[in-house]
């Protein structure tokens, strides 16, 4: 049984649609940055995950590796991710993890 990441949904939901936006590099790297480090190994084990280099039942190695090998600012490097938003819409699809209501959430703002 995969592990529920613990980071807010709503806030991966943000990251997904300010990495689509072209121009936004600066709100989404401050964003990432005033996260705390719970969250932003979360964040780099659900991009992990949908980037298939850890399977969603390893998802508490890939969380601990992502605390141990953080040698990089995390929104440099998840910034610097091919396909950001499409690791981490992966990555959740891989838990098992609904954001619908979270994505309507997010456009009805």
């Amino acid at each position: 049984m995969p592990m529920t990441p613990e980071i807010s949904l709503k806030k991966v939901v943000h990251i997904i649609f300010q990495a689509r936006e072209t121009g936004r590099t600066g709100e989404l790297h401050a964003f990432i940055d005033a996260m705390n480090e719970d969250e932003k190994a979360n964040l780099v084990a659900i991009a992990w995950i949908g980037r298939g280099a850890f399977e969603p039942e390893e998802y508490d190695q890939a969380l601990e590796t992502a605390f141990t090998e953080a040698t990089t600012p995390t929104a440099d490097y998840l910034m610097g991710m091919p396909h950001l938003s499409e690791n981490l819409e992966s990555g959740l699809e891989a838990l098992d993890i609904d954001v619908t209501d979270v994505e309507e959430d997010f456009f009805d703002r």
